[in-house]
């Protein structure tokens, strides 16, 4: 199943333009416009920035695996495999597979787009892999969720309507392009709290890139909520989506 994803993505050029062209916008357009009119302290903005693009890039992925979902369950492709002498989680987990290596591509075209702006990891080759690890281990869990929407409103062009209203509040309400503190109190401790704001900020310090810091609970333990988000999405949203998926047809 996860060989069948990725064939998709390999015999259909606009998509392979569209994965790849869309992290490069976000790198080029929020690295030179954000970065050209406004500075963090001791360093360029662009580098506190691009670890937040790093992740904004893979929530808004799971637009692509909902649509992706959605459009099997329309075109009844989910009844025909439900028919065949296989595992029932074989077509959520192959496609959770074929997002992790999608997610790969990107993140190697994030960094080396970075790389060309002025954005470099500090603390050595060891730790700026494991925020990259830290990175994919949300977009897998964000992989769940978007696997649950696809299979919950199985029409590809309403999931690609109520995608990025919900992924634009959860981005602009995090640490990706300013720190916590220097918003509202009320907004900054939803901000703490978002499960972004906790991969962004490990994945700055693994890198060695310039924080927001911070004396909220969030803000000291970082490490802490960068594994316990994506693993409690995960516990939520992979059962349901498999119970999902075995009550399609019933």
């Amino acid at each position: 199943m996860t060989g069948r994803n990725m064939s998709h993505v390999i015999r259909s050029p606009e998509e392979i333009v569209i994965y790849f062209s869309l992290p490069i916008m976000f790198v080029l357009v929020f690295g030179y416009v954000f970065g050209s009119g406004m500075a963090v302290p001791g360093s360029g903005y662009r580098e506190y920035l691009l670890p937040g693009v790093f992740v904004m890039t893979m929530l808004y992925g799971l637009g692509a695996t909902a649509s992706g979902i959605a459009m099997d369950v329309s075109r009844g492709v989910v009844d025909r495999f439900r028919s065949m002498p296989m595992a029932r989680s074989a077509l959520v987990v192959g496609r959770t597979g074929a997002d992790l290596l999608r997610a790969l591509l990107e993140m190697a075209t994030l960094v080396v787009c970075g790389l060309l702006v002025g954005w470099q990891w500090r603390n050595g080759l060891a730790s700026a892999l494991a925020a990259v690890g830290l990175i994919l281990l949300l977009r897998i869990a964000l992989t769940w969720v978007g696997i649950f929407l696809g299979l919950v409103v199985p029409n590809p062009d309403t999931v690609g309507v109520i995608v990025f209203p919900l992924a634009f509040p959860l981005t602009a309400l995090s640490n990706v392009f300013v720190s916590p503190d220097l918003m509202p109190q009320w907004l900054g401790t939803i901000a703490a709290w978002n499960p972004l704001s906790a991969t962004v900020a490990v994945a700055r310090e693994l890198f060695g890139n310039p924080g927001t810091g911070g004396d909220s609970w969030p803000a000291q333990h970082p490490l802490v909520l960068a594994i316990g988000w994506p693993v409690i999405l995960i516990a939520v949203f992979a059962p349901l989506a498999v119970r999902r998926y075995q009550r399609l047809s019933r």
